[in-house]
């Protein structure tokens, strides 16, 4: 289900082939969101030519990253406590550890999904 070609892909779609710019826009612009779930999709075209899971894997990348959906993840895991923060942590957690914990969970929620497409297509 997972292999090291996945994970390879993934690092190298969402951290290489993410400008500056679709880093800072995905979040408030479907443009920029859209813009890096195809850029992020071609690195795995190199492990299928599978046109369902690429376009799954494009269009399940669009949403987690558009609205942060991992801040869901990481908010339900930590209890659902509160209301639901920038990274899904509560306010006792330190905004530097906070962001980083959300990246981590982010990248895991991706690989996850990502595999799963893989696997099942």
């Amino acid at each position: 289900m997972f292999t090291a070609d996945q994970i390879v892909a993934h690092l190298v779609g969402d951290y290489l082939l993410q400008s500056h710019w679709m880093a800072t826009e995905k979040t408030k612009r479907s443009l920029a969101a859209a813009i890096h779930a195809v850029a992020y999709t071609v690195p795995f075209a190199f492990i299928t030519l599978d046109p369902l899971a690429l376009t799954l894997i494009a269009a399940l990348h669009f949403p987690i990253d558009r609205w942060r959906l991992a801040r869901f993840v990481v908010w339900l895991k930590n209890g659902a406590r509160g209301p639901v923060t920038a990274t899904g942590y509560t306010d006792d957690v330190p905004p530097w550890l906070a962001v980083w914990l959300l990246i981590i969970a982010d990248n895991v929620l991706h690989i996850l999904i990502n595999g799963a497409v893989l696997a099942l297509v």
